[in-house]
């Protein structure tokens, strides 16, 4: 006998004689699986803004030219010298290896390449910001501020200006938060900049940049290329890093092993330059998932001892039903069809409650002045985290309810009813 409308219409009389323990039993479920959606939303929500707050900011792939000694000395070039063992100490890099030769024709011909979003020029220096007495160490990055805000999310970090009035500003800049504290300078302000050959140069405040880390931006400034250019007294030409935004992150190890064989430069991936932030995250996402499935297997352990208990409560009904035709299989099916019926409601209920709980921490004010682009606290609400909880849900509660249902399914009524 297997007539699924019986079956069904048994177990559901179960459950509602048994009601305030079918309603704990699909509590359990409910606020397992909500709790499962809060907190991998919420903890996924934050390991994502984490990771845009380093790597929307950080280039696939950095190009540029390694300050070290050469390789080759003058003394090597004489032949007379060349079959002795020549040592050279105190050997100094040249000042000129900051530059990347044919820096233009290298960018021109990564933008053709097809694994490239896009590559753009940078050229960074080392100065000295002044202010009446204050003189404060930083860099100084001039950009394409447009290119930069379209394909490095510079806006997103510029709290006060933007991108397009340093872009029509002559020497312009889009000064670091930390800088413009401490010597109390603001948007319309101008400050003076020194480079290292000791020459003074007069920059407006179009713009406060914050990129959320304190010690960027007590340091890192932004202008055009020109200016930085014209700053360090150096032609058009005059490139120091290329940095490079791929439409595949996952290509950027081997790109960057073969730019560097290409053109003799470094290259670092992005996964090279922040490996101990991918540990840390990577650390983190196990975390949310270890406790995250521990919430939903306490779960599953409350349905079971809940149906354990129902089953030593139904001994009578069991023998009664296996005396009129019932088998031991149809009784089973009924045991698991109350497992799922209640990971069933449960289920659809935790749904809800983790959306609503989601929705609502997504509203909830979130201000810190490390963070400007964030002003409620990170959520996200993927849909495959809400799919994965209710299958769980339905899959907890069916092995909940099976193995109790497999021990109704081998009773024998009539030692329950000699016992009666």
């Amino acid at each position: 006998m297997n007539n699924w409308s019986i079956i069904l219409s048994i177990a559901k009389t179960h459950l509602l004689t048994k009601a305030k323990q079918t309603f704990i039993a699909a509590l359990g479920v409910t606020f397992g699986i909500g709790s499962y959606i809060t907190l991998v939303c919420f903890m996924t929500g934050l390991n994502t803004m984490l990771d845009n707050l380093m790597l929307n900011q950080t280039p696939h792939i950095h190009i540029y030219n390694e300050i070290e000694p050469s390789k080759v000395q003058p003394i090597a070039l004489y032949e007379e010298f060349s079959q002795s063992l020549n040592v050279v100490r105190s050997i100094r890099p040249k000042l000129t290896q900051k530059k990347i030769h044919n820096a233009f024709p290298i960018i021109k011909y990564l933008n053709h390449h097809e694994q490239v979003r896009r590559a753009l020029p940078q050229v960074k220096s080392q100065i000295f910001y002044m202010a009446g007495s204050i003189d404060i160490g930083g860099t100084l990055i001039g950009v394409n501020p447009l290119e930069e805000a379209e394909f490095f999310n510079m806006a997103d970090y510029i709290v006060a200006g933007s991108a397009d009035a340093l872009n029509q500003t002559e020497n312009g800049v889009l000064l670091g938060i930390g800088i413009a504290e401490k010597m109390a300078l603001k948007v319309g302000d101008r400050v003076q900049v020194s480079p290292v050959n000791g020459s003074v140069f007069s920059l407006k405040i179009v713009g406060l940049y914050q990129s959320g880390i304190a010690d960027l931006d007590a340091v890192q400034s932004f202008t055009t290329l020109k200016t930085v250019q014209r700053v360090l007294g150096e032609p058009n030409n005059y490139i120091t890093d290329i940095n490079v935004k791929l439409y595949d992150i996952e290509k950027a190890i081997p790109l960057a092993q073969h730019i560097e064989k290409e053109f003799q430069l470094k290259a670092i991936d992005i996964k090279t330059a922040n490996a101990q932030f991918e540990t840390g995250t990577t650390i983190r996402n196990l975390i949310t998932y270890a406790v995250s499935i521990t919430l939903l297997i306490v779960a599953g352990f409350g349905i079971y001892n809940i149906l354990n208990m129902l089953i030593y409560e139904k001994m009578n009904d069991i023998a009664i039903l296996k005396a009129t035709g019932f088998s031991g299989r149809d009784v089973q099916l009924i045991f698991i069809s109350q497992a799922m019926i209640i990971g069933l409601v449960g289920g659809v209920l935790g749904l809800l409650i983790g959306w609503g709980l989601t929705t609502l921490i997504d509203h909830v004010p979130f201000n810190t002045e490390a963070l400007p682009t964030i002003s409620t606290y990170p959520i996200n609400q993927d849909p495959l985290y809400f799919i994965i909880g209710f299958l769980f849900a339905m899959f907890s509660t069916f092995l909940a309810g099976y193995f109790p249902a497999l021990k109704a399914k081998h009773i024998d009524p009539i030692k329950i009813i000699r016992g009666q």
